[in-house]
């Protein structure tokens, strides 16, 4: 049975822990802490100054499966953003009220973890043959360094399970808690990130009639760009299954906010390609670099550069995967109903455990209400039965 209270306050407890991106030790150290009780076996990995991973193991008699629960400490936001201020649901305080437990990172991915200790904790002495794994992780959010956005709190996609998976932290198969609604998650896609240059003269406004300007071309290029996104959301090549591909602009940087009596020598457009599981990034890759050199051949006097900076890789498993019918059956025992299938085009660390050859399978509780002014938070009941479906899963998996 899961324990409802403690469950609650491990939740409410590490919630209030900040852990952006950058700053996961303190909730890694919680995180061990908890696990050490438990009397697991625990392995702290510093992964960078300020930052850990905690790789947990409840060892079984042996012969049986490995079975990981990985989850990322780190938030995707700090609470100090303009916008997030004040809202209850945006900050590293956790709350319990209505039912629901509120508070910064609860339903990305902070509920998960503590559900994998109440998952661990309803196991009690019973006697698996297989280990069960808890892997705390730092670094998942989509960020990365680039120009000057340097340092560990934009060092994410997947930078913590990376060094996971490369230091022992590697299971015959992983449950992934991500906020999926409760869906099965068979897949998901992969990142490209990408920026397109255009050049122009850098001169002072007052003699800049008649010279180039990097922004105005910009904005020239923009409609070709849109379509060529609108191309790639099209092609059934770039589909998982029935799930279109996406790709959009989601930055557009030149000049100096600062210094606006200055035209920029260089305008870039920063492209978000999403691309499926089946597909190598380096096709990806090279598709848009396409795009890229068909747009300097359209405008051979703009000086138009490109370079790729993210391809992360999507990750799927098998429908008939083991782990993927005890999701099945737990979830239909506690809920009463067979888990639905979803492929997201968001991305988990699953990329990083399917590459190194451990087959993931990301299910978890609610998005939670992310509306404005209120921010995260998860269903409490819902949370409950979440562990219970974790810990059902541990004693089918690991025997």
């Amino acid at each position: 049975m899961i324990d409802h209270e403690r469950l609650v306050a491990d939740a409410v407890e590490l919630v209030s822990i900040p852990s952006f991106t950058g700053s996961e030790e303190a909730a890694a150290r919680w995180f061990a802490e908890r696990c050490e009780e438990l009397g697991l076996q625990v392995q702290w990995q510093q992964v960078e100054d300020g930052r850990a991973n905690v790789l947990a193991t409840r060892h079984g008699t042996g012969g049986g499966p490995s079975l990981m629960f990985n989850g990322h400490l780190d938030t995707s936001y700090s609470g100090r953003e303009p916008w997030s201020r004040g809202v209850q649901g945006f900050q590293p305080e956790g709350r319990v009220g209505d039912g629901r437990i509120w508070g910064l990172g609860i339903s990305n991915m902070k509920g998960a973890l503590a559900c994998y200790l109440a998952a661990v904790r309803a196991l009690g002495d019973a006697e698996l043959r297989g280990d069960v794994l808890l892997a705390a992780v730092c670094g998942e959010i989509e960020k990365t360094q680039y120009g000057d956005a340097q340092g560990a709190e934009y060092r994410g996609y997947a930078a913590g399970t990376r060094y996971l998976v490369t230091h022992g932290g590697v299971a015959d198969m992983c449950l992934l808690g991500e906020p999926t609604e409760g869906k099965v998650v068979l897949g998901h896609f992969g990142s490209l990130w990408a920026r397109i240059g255009v050049g122009g003269d850098f001169v002072h406004t007052a003699f800049s009639e008649g010279r180039a300007n990097s922004v105005l071309r910009a904005a020239e290029l923009l409609p070709e760009v849109a379509a060529w996104c609108e191309r790639w959301a099209a092609d059934e090549a770039n589909a998982w299954g029935d799930v279109p591909a996406i790709a959009s602009v989601g930055a557009v940087r030149g000049g100096l906010e600062w210094r606006l009596s200055r035209t920029p020598q260089r305008t870039s457009v920063f492209l978000d390609v999403r691309v499926p599981p089946g597909k190598p990034m380096a096709a990806a890759r090279a598709e848009v670099l396409e795009l890229a050199r068909s747009l300097g051949e359209a405008h051979p006097d703009w000086d138009v550069d490109a370079e790729i900076y993210v391809t992360a890789p999507g990750a799927s498993v098998d429908e008939g995967h083991a782990l993927v019918a005890a999701i099945d059956g737990a979830h239909e025992a506690v809920f009463g109903e067979r888990p639905g299938r979803d492929v997201p085009r968001w991305f988990s660390d699953a990329s990083a455990l399917t590459a190194y050859g451990v087959p993931t399978v990301n299910y978890g509780t609610s998005t939670g209400l992310m509306e404005p002014g209120k921010g995260e938070s998860l269903e409490v009941a819902g949370l409950v039965r979440t562990a219970e479906v974790y810990a059902r899963v541990a004693r089918e998996v690991c025997g």
